[in-house]
């Protein structure tokens, strides 16, 4: 607090006594992201933090949804987009960006620093946080559950606050000895309760009564490149007894309009390209080829029957599934599942391609079945309608930033 000056009225030392508790008062938080979902939740979050409290000082360590969102980006630092195996550009920024963070975190004053997903780099920059004295929150958890659930002592350890967005995390977290809360997913601040399908089609350029395959390959390159052609060439076989069938691809804002051009150039189906309304192309079609990930969840939500599928390169591969049998009692391993939709659902409801069985014969298999067997998709639907129900109701932002700003003293 200021001192006292000479000629001073009590007035206006109450008003400056005031002032000076408010910016005390001002929280001041740091919110870092990773790929390109974490960079959604974190502007999503920083929007909700910014509704309850305007005078909040919001850093950022992340990419241009955080900036939208009035996030003041640090420098020195790199958003990371990496999956699988981090290649030796993402290893140097990743090294980059820890070594600046800890820096940042032992000269700043900080009263909460949020880790959005991205556990390879956010859990060792968690810890850099906490062994500098800062408040640890970690929204959108590890999936630790999958692939390493010795993580959890350090999760533990170095964490105040851990906000999860799948029902079954809180307890798993809990026993673990973390301080959890269920928020609820964001996506169904996303997605819409119901959908016309009649006017989609109509706005897509469809044509009434025929069947249409929603195809969403992926938010990474890596992942298109290599699962868009072999979902094309399925969309080829399905025509071959379904002459009026029509491929609706839904391409992610994270992927250049000329790399889906060039692959569907040479598509031996007919196709037609969204852009950035997966939610809409999943509500507008009768069956869905989905890549692994988040995207499960969002058609789960949206309704539409699906067939999973993924194909990882070799090493990557073998890596994980040596990660996951090495711990037996980890969901993964329980289930024999790797989909989120799956997980959550506790069971296998929607078939999962993965590997050697990620080709166009058994994708066109597999779409054909649901297209064909209203039975077997109606059940599909039915289970879909489940998962919706056990993820919670809308507002996820809104309570991660309610409890962030608790963990910040107000």
């Amino acid at each position: 607090m200021s001192g006292r000056k000479l000629g001073d009225s009590p007035a206006s030392l109450v008003e400056r006594t005031a002032s000076d508790a408010r910016r005390a008062a001002r929280p001041r938080i740091l919110i870092v992201t990773g790929e390109a979902s974490g960079d959604l939740h974190g502007a999503k979050l920083a929007a909700a933090l910014r509704a309850l409290r305007p005078d909040a000082e919001l850093l950022g360590v992340g990419g241009p949804g955080l900036r939208a969102a009035g996030v003041e980006l640090i420098g020195g630092n790199e958003r990371l987009d990496a999956i699988g195996l981090v290649g030796l550009a993402q290893l140097r920024a990743g090294v980059r960006t820890y070594l600046a963070l800890s820096r940042f975190f032992r000269r700043e004053r900080l009263d909460a620093a949020v880790f959005i997903d991205n556990p390879g780099l956010n859990l060792r920059l968690a810890r850099a946080a906490a062994r500098a004295g800062h408040r640890v929150v970690y929204y959108v958890a590890p999936q630790v559950w999958a692939w390493n659930p010795s993580r959890l002592r350090l999760i533990a350890r170095v964490v105040d606050r851990l906000l999860v967005i799948l029902p079954f995390e809180e307890a798993l977290f809990r026993e673990a000895g973390v301080r959890t809360e269920f928020v609820g997913h964001p996506l169904l601040d996303e997605v819409a309760p119901i959908y016309d399908r009649a006017d989609l089609r109509k706005r897509f350029g469809l044509e009434a009564g025929r069947p249409v395959l929603g195809l969403l390959p992926g938010s990474r390159e890596r992942e298109v490149r290599t699962l868009l052609p072999e979902m094309l060439n399925a969309a080829a076989l399905l025509t071959r007894d379904r002459p009026g069938l029509c491929a609706l691809l839904a391409r992610a804002p994270s992927i250049p309009p000329e790399l889906v051009e060039a692959l569907t150039a040479r598509s031996p189906a007919p196709v037609r390209v969204v852009a950035e309304q997966a939610s809409e192309v999943m509500a507008a079609a009768d069956v869905l080829l989905v890549a692994s990930g988040t995207a499960t969840l969002q058609a789960a939500l949206v309704g539409t029957p699906m067939v999973l599928t993924y194909k990882a390169s070799a090493l990557s591969y073998w890596l994980a599934r040596r990660l996951i049998l090495a711990h037996r009692t980890g969901i993964v391993a329980r289930l024999g599942c790797i989909g989120l939709v799956n997980i959550v659902a506790g069971r296998r409801v929607v078939p999962e391609l993965l590997q050697g069985e990620a080709t166009a014969r058994r994708m066109a298999e597999e779409a054909g079945r649901l297209l064909d067997d209203a039975a077997a998709a109606g059940a599909m639907r039915a289970a879909l309608r489940s998962v919706r129900a056990s993820l919670g109701g809308s507002g996820a932002s809104r309570r991660a930033a309610q409890s962030v700003l608790e963990e910040c003293g107000g």
